[in-house]
C-alpha cells in the first residue's frame, strides 16, 4: 500500500504523486478516478522494474 497525494493541476487535470517512492512517480487523468488509475498502473511499472534489477521496493 501506499500513500498518494492527490491535488488539481493548473491544466484542469487531477495530479496524483507518490512520494514514497524514491523517484516521484506521478500520474493524471480528467478525473480523480482516472489519476487514481494511472498512478496504480505507474506504481506497479516501477516495482517490476527495481524487482527486475534486484532492488527492493521502499516502505
Amino acid at each position: 500500500m501506499r500513500q498518494v497525494v492527490l491535488h488539481p493541476g493548473e491544466d484542469g487535470y487531477w495530479v496524483a504523486e507518490v512520494p514514497s517512492l524514491p523517484v516521484r512517480r506521478g500520474g493524471q487523468g480528467k478525473s480523480k478516478e482516472e489519476a487514481i488509475a494511472n498512478i496504480r498502473e505507474a506504481i506497479g511499472q516501477w516495482i517490476d522494474a527495481a524487482r527486475k534489477l534486484g532492488r527492493r521496493a521502499p516502505r
